[in-house]
């Protein structure tokens, strides 16, 4: 996709910012000019706060009308996101925009509205938000192995890759990655991807004392590294190394929308224990697409695997050895029911090693992605030690130090 077909061309753009010290009135400034129907039923409008993320503001508007059952008023829901402070650091928001209106072309996203000058405006998807516990029951981590089989076997990275603009300044002193530091760390491959991602990351830590310096320089060497180490990663079945990742599959973006149903006529668990119960999965969306960019599928699985302990990095809560082949067996089914292909055990136990390489990468980074936090966000959460928590998954994964963590990854049953 050319600049000029950017679907940001033609999303609406409200010339109005969310200011999160007059909460109320700025988003109902915005709302109104949205749904200027809504102006004269005003004072019905209500906001419900989410506090799910750690980085954004996240307000569902419901018109409560007379008469309307909750049902109806959350059909005509929106969803109004407000950027966290700085964080344009991190985030490439018009990649963001591309891959909302791509997701939404495919009908895996909420339809999206309208941009304002710091958040989007969207539809609301009716359903339950998972809490870290959530994606450890069967019938939620199938229907996310489902969803995210579809995404990585449908999804073209073309829209958000190769063709995307010079990454935004990444810090006060207008220090960037340049296009020709991106392929010179991964030669040959789409960018952005989630490589050049962390480049772009570690080039905006701070440097202004010399413990400082010498961290970004550790850690630029640890990049270069884990890129030599997993860089050339085969992709799924001899596809594409790359896949349009999500990369931020925690609970709170995980919207399960329905009961659980049969996951499909053909998938029974007695590919697993010779039973003939039927597998049931729930109908799940993912939502928030901040840091979607193409990744290998191994990393996409291994961060969302590193999510079932939640904000809290509770080691206990990573899935076992079987746990996460019966994952991989939903995923790969779902891969290929959508690519047309014939599903091989081999795969299987391909994709298995692949994910096991990988998981010391997601703590790698959210480990930088929490040292900027912690320069710049305003928002009540100890970025700093999460940011050492994180680096320290990896460094034990490096190191082959016996963690917690690593124990219950090991772990065979539970």
């Amino acid at each position: 996709m050319s600049r000029a077909q950017s679907p940001c061309d033609s999303l609406r753009h409200i010339a109005q910012h969310y200011d999160n010290t007059d909460s109320h009135n700025s988003a109902l400034n915005l709302i109104l000019t949205l749904r200027p129907e809504w102006r004269a039923s005003k004072d019905t409008i209500e906001f419900v706060r989410f506090t799910d993320g750690i980085t954004n503001t996240l307000l569902k508007a419901v018109n409560k009308l007379p008469g309307l059952s909750k049902a109806d008023t959350d059909e005509h829901a929106i969803l109004l996101r407000a950027y966290g402070k700085g964080t344009d650091v991190l985030i490439d928001r018009e990649k963001e925009t591309r891959s909302h209106s791509l997701l939404a072309r495919h009908g895996l996203a909420p339809t999206l509205h309208a941009r304002f000058e710091n958040g989007l405006l969207y539809s609301y998807i009716t359903g339950s938000v998972c809490a870290p516990a959530d994606l450890r029951r069967p019938e939620v981590w199938r229907g996310v192995a489902q969803r995210l089989g579809e995404w990585h076997a449908t999804l073209p990275i073309s829209s958000i890759s190769s063709t995307c603009p010079a990454p935004a300044p990444l810090s006060p002193h207008n220090k960037r990655a340049s296009l020709l530091e991106m392929e010179q760390l991964t030669p040959g491959k789409p960018i952005p991807n989630v490589w050049t991602t962390m480049l772009r990351w570690i080039l905006a830590l701070p440097t202004s004392t010399t413990a400082q310096s010498n961290r970004r320089d550790q850690l630029m060497t640890e990049l270069k590294s884990l890129t030599e180490l997993l860089g050339d990663t085969p992709g799924v079945g001899g596809a594409n190394p790359f896949v349009f990742a999500h990369c931020d599959l925690l609970s709170g973006n995980v919207i399960v929308e329905s009961s659980p149903l049969s996951a499909s006529a053909s998938r029974r668990s007695s590919a697993s224990n010779g039973s003939e119960e039927p597998e049931t999965a729930s109908i799940v969306s993912f939502i928030d697409y901040e840091y979607a960019t193409p990744a290998p599928a191994c990393f996409d699985i291994a961060n969302h695997f590193a999510e079932w302990g939640g904000f809290d990095c509770d080691a206990t809560a990573m899935p076992t050895r079987s746990t996460r082949r019966a994952f991989l067996r939903q995923y790969l089914r779902s891969f290929n029911e959508h690519q047309n292909r014939t599903y091989k055990d081999s795969e299987l136990e391909e994709l298995f090693d692949q994910v096991d390489k990988f998981r010391g990468v997601p703590g790698f980074y959210w480990g930088i992605w929490a040292l900027i936090q912690a320069q710049i966000s305003l928002i009540d959460f100890d970025y700093a030690s999460y940011a050492e928590v994180r680096l320290g998954e990896y460094w034990a994964w490096k190191e082959q130090k016996m963690t917690e963590r690593e124990r219950k990854w090991a772990q065979e049953e539970e």
